[in-house]
């Protein structure tokens, strides 16, 4: 079992408490695609925090897409059909890797409500849609330009 970032860095001994509870997931193998956080006080994303080595070992593991599971590739397969898949793989896991929930509804609606809650933004995928990694078109993320991630990101952008 291993975890890799997106850039192919093996990050299983970084990551111990995702890695721990993905060993307790019933498979003989699969594939997930999600976002490492370490979560603040109010539940938020502390991004500074998953790059320092001494904290990233309480990071959870949100759960977004299943790409493998058991041998079978899911990447052909409708998100929905792959959303499902990973709901019925993760129905025991009980701590270190949190199913990121599917939200249908307005799209507006959701970015405006997570806006109000101080998250980083929402990504949006079509629901019939195959699996594709990276930038494409058939999922967009929308990023809350008042969130503390997209302000330092500017911020660093701007005086780096």
């Amino acid at each position: 079992m291993r975890i890799y970032s997106r850039n192919a860095n093996d990050w299983t001994a970084r990551l111990s408490a995702i890695a721990t509870a993905a060993r307790q997931i019933k498979a003989r193998s699969f594939t997930i695609d999600g976002e490492a956080v370490m979560l603040g006080p109010d539940g938020l994303a502390l991004f500074d925090e998953l790059r320092r080595r001494e904290t990233a070992d309480t990071a959870i593991l949100y759960a977004s897409d299943l790409i493998e599971h058991d041998g079978e590739d899911m990447c052909n397969r409708p998100f929905l059909d792959r959303k499902n898949a990973l709901v019925r793989l993760l129905r025991d896991t009980k701590a270190g890797i949190l199913l990121n929930e599917h939200v249908a509804e307005d799209g507006p609606i959701v970015f405006a409500h997570a806006c109000r809650l101080g998250a980083e933004g929402i990504v949006s995928k079509k629901i019939d849609s195959t699996y594709r990694s990276g930038a494409c078109p058939v999922w967009i993320k929308v990023r809350n330009p008042a969130s503390i991630a997209v302000q330092r990101e500017r911020s660093v952008k701007w005086n780096g």
